[in-house]
């Protein structure tokens, strides 16, 4: 089977899938083209020409999860919280600059795998360091901003060591 027969008969079907399990149209549109780049790079794989459409389906399904695992790697610039409206923008109002004041090797390695959403593996060869490195990097980051995010805003840690309480930054401004 051809990519074009694939799109003449699955097309619309595939679309309207997508936009069910994610209901906006951009990231529809995005998904859509990514599921049809990887068919039509892929379709020399399928074997039986009755299973295509499981096939096809499959792909899709594996764009919309890999979409929303994007989604929820990513944290929003602090003008974009503030532009929201929201009545919790006082809880975000000194993480980019504690972002922007953890040492550079530590830095890089959370900007490349929390706000980038690249996984530690792909961090670790862009950084050309080993994956333990990115990983320590990453508890030691997490743990400046533990500690930034007590000092200034005044929350504390759980025996967990997650931050709870409510944000108070007036000393931090």
């Amino acid at each position: 089977m051809e990519t074009e027969k694939i799109w003449n008969r699955f097309n619309e079907e595939l679309y309207f899938f997508i936009l069910k399990k994610v209901k906006n149209e951009n990231a529809t549109s995005d998904i859509f083209q990514n599921t049809f780049l990887k068919i039509h790079k892929n379709l020399h794989q399928v074997k039986e020409e009755e299973k295509v459409k499981a096939w096809l389906f499959q792909i899709a399904r594996n764009e919309i999860a890999n979409h929303f695992k994007k989604e929820s790697k990513y944290i929003a610039p602090i003008e974009e919280i503030e532009e929201s409206g929201s009545e919790k923008n006082e809880a975000y109002c000194c993480f980019d600059r504690f972002i922007n004041d953890l040492p550079t090797l530590y830095r890089e390695t959370v900007e490349l795998v929390y706000i980038k959403g690249k996984k530690q593996e792909e961090a670790a060869k862009i950084l050309e360091i080993s994956l333990a490195n990115v990983k320590a990097r990453i508890r030691r980051s997490k743990d400046i901003l533990k500690e930034k995010f007590s000092q200034c805003c005044k929350y504390e840690l759980d025996k967990q060591g997650n931050l709870i309480g409510e944000p108070d930054c007036s000393k931090c401004k």
